[in-house]
């Protein structure tokens, strides 16, 4: 599955075969660049940067690198090998021919599902796009930029879709996702954690922890998709996916790792004290986490949810790695979703239908997956003989959806009065003074080699080069 780099829009989906579509994604492809070179990354569109490209979506050659500049970059259309006589694998439909065009019936209910997963990619680029002017290292400026790219081509990915599969609807969704912007108060993105601002690199390694392992578990769902076109390609973006998820996850056990060295060097694991040394406290990183793994729980949506039981029943929306569980119909089957107790007191299981459940199925395995990583940020303090950790927030904690939405709980799940919750909101989440310290330390260092005095070196470049390689020519 070799990808076409002679096309003015590589692809290996032989795009020159239908002389329509291609014509409609070149006209399309202007407003991108000029969407890219408006809201994307500030003040770098004429750097040379380390990138990878894919030059095919096999496990051998998916990726090459070399310097490009950004607007240069090759953004196209690549979709994963198709699984010979592929049959949908759950719901009222399994067993049957995974279809390769778009039922009549569930027309809207792809197109909504695949424009809202279209319209994150574009989201988090603008969230981030004045992150390089604050950057700890050229090491972690081409990371910020190699995430940037990839979700443009997430982008391009769903815009085939749209464009190959939906017709005149489809396109003008398809110039709608450029139309709307992060943060923008009359055209805002379409979920709300895609509108809050990323301005320092705290909250960016937050983000591709917890927001793009959200993006992760909604690629895996649709990946089980029974329109096997939009099952291909999330299969594809997974691939990229996991760098995102490994920049979050190292951001930050490094800066927990540079912590964990000042304190060894003071005696001491006083705020102000750690503060007056320029680096990020535990309490107000467990702020952060806090903030990030609230706002991205309520991405998976309503726990019960009459949508997610259709989807799943209708064979559009599986659950992740749809083939490790053993029943695939889950017509009869019940799943115990936690709720606010009928007499207002205390909490209690209810027992709905398992495609109703869907979505808490899904947030439950996405919870387990955050916690590997948790684990692994606790044992850096553990070796660093720190007795302290870093914990996730109850589900029920800050929630805008489902059972718990307009209910106030502390970070362990116990309830509050909106008295209590007012008193010690500056407890859990970050305050404007964490906002303005953190953003104090925000200073962009640029020397090959050099770092922040925040956050710990990586423990190895990238693609094997050096740490003091210059990833991006400035």
């Amino acid at each position: 599955m070799g990808i076409n780099y002679a096309e003015k829009i590589p692809n290996n989906v032989d795009l020159s075969d239908n002389r329509t579509l291609q014509r409609a994604l070149e006209r399309w492809q202007p407003q991108y660049q000029a969407w890219w070179r408006k809201l994307g990354p500030e003040g770098l569109m004429d750097n040379d940067v380390y990138l990878r490209t894919a030059t095919s979506v096999d496990a051998k050659g998916w990726a090459s690198y070399g310097m490009v500049k950004m607007p240069d970059y090759r953004w196209g259309i690549f979709l994963a090998e198709p699984v010979a006589d592929r049959r949908i694998g759950f719901g009222d439909h399994r067993g049957e021919p995974a279809w390769q065009e778009v039922p009549g019936e569930h027309r809207a209910t792809l197109r909504r599902l695949i424009v809202t997963q279209g319209d994150t990619e574009p989201a988090s680029v603008e969230q981030q796009r004045r992150l390089g002017l604050c950057c700890p290292s050229l090491y972690d400026l081409r990371n910020l930029l190699q995430v940037n790219v990839e979700e443009g081509r997430h982008l391009w990915a769903m815009v085939y879709l749209l464009h190959a599969h939906f017709g005149r609807d489809g396109r003008e969704e398809a110039e709608e996702l450029l139309e709307r912007h992060s943060g923008d108060p009359d055209k805002p993105r379409i979920l709300g954690t895609f509108n809050e601002p990323i301005d320092d690199w705290l909250s960016f390694f937050c983000f591709t922890f917890f927001t793009d392992r959200d993006g992760k578990f909604q690629l895996m769902s649709l990946a089980e998709s029974g329109f096997d076109p939009l099952s291909r390609t999330c299969r594809f973006m997974l691939t990229e996916e996991a760098h995102h998820m490994f920049v979050g996850d190292t951001g930050i056990g490094r800066i927990i790792k540079r912590t964990a060295e000042v304190i060894a060097e003071l005696g001491t694991d006083d705020t102000v004290r750690l503060r007056d040394h320029g680096v990020i406290d535990l309490p107000l990183l467990q702020r952060y986490v806090n903030f990030w793994f609230s706002s991205s729980l309520d991405l998976f949506g309503n726990d019960i949810s009459t949508n997610a039981a259709n989807y799943f029943a209708n064979g559009i929306k599986g659950r992740p790695d749809e083939g490790r569980f053993e029943d695939h119909d889950c017509a009869n089957a019940l799943y115990g979703v936690e709720r606010p107790a009928a007499d207002g007191k205390g909490l209690e299981t209810e027992d709905v239908p398992l495609r109703n459940a869907m979505n808490a199925v899904t947030r439950s395995a996405y919870i387990k997956d955050c916690e590997i990583g948790v684990k692994r940020w606790n044992r850096l303090l553990r070796r660093a003989g720190i007795d302290a950790e870093i914990t996730l927030p109850s589900p029920r904690f800050r929630r805008t959806i489902g059972p718990w939405a307009g209910l106030h709980f502390d970070p362990v799940g116990k309830a509050m009065t909106a008295a209590e919750w007012n008193g010690r909101h500056d407890e859990f989440l970050p305050s404007e003074g964490d906002r303005a310290y953190v953003t104090s330390l925000m200073r962009r260092v640029v020397d090959p080699g050099k770092i922040a005095g925040w956050i710990a070196p990586p423990d190895r470049g990238v693609n094997a080069q050096p740490l003091d390689y210059e990833y991006v020519r400035l």
